[in-house]
């Protein structure tokens, strides 16, 4: 019979968890106003809330800097170089989802 540590379970689990940003902020993404929730997706520190872009294997997702290296996180100040590729993949996610995308007199 073949015996797994619960260490060995949680290595694997999380191996298998792999952190992608939640469509439901696609709106906020590059919108550079604070205005993105924890685990949405973020070009830049200045996207998320909590302050924190977090590196997610080149993608970013905004997390609490208690939790920037967490779930294979590799910590804030994430600075997406592909941004505007980003960008236009998150303003068809929104058209996607029927949502409408709210310009600011600065844009």
């Amino acid at each position: 019979m073949v015996r797994i540590t619960v260490a060995a379970f949680f290595a694997f689990a999380a191996i298998a968890v792999a952190i992608t940003p939640n469509n439901a902020g696609a709106k906020n993404v590059g919108a550079g106003d604070g205005s993105q929730f924890i685990t949405g997706g973020c070009v830049a520190n200045a996207d998320c809330g909590s302050g924190c872009c977090a590196d997610a294997s080149g993608v970013g997702v905004c997390s609490a800097e208690a939790a920037q290296f967490q779930n294979g996180k590799n910590g804030c100040n994430f600075v997406d170089p592909n941004a505007d590729a980003t960008i236009a993949a998150a303003q068809a996610q929104v058209a996607k989802q029927g949502f409408k995308r709210v310009i600011r007199n600065s844009e």
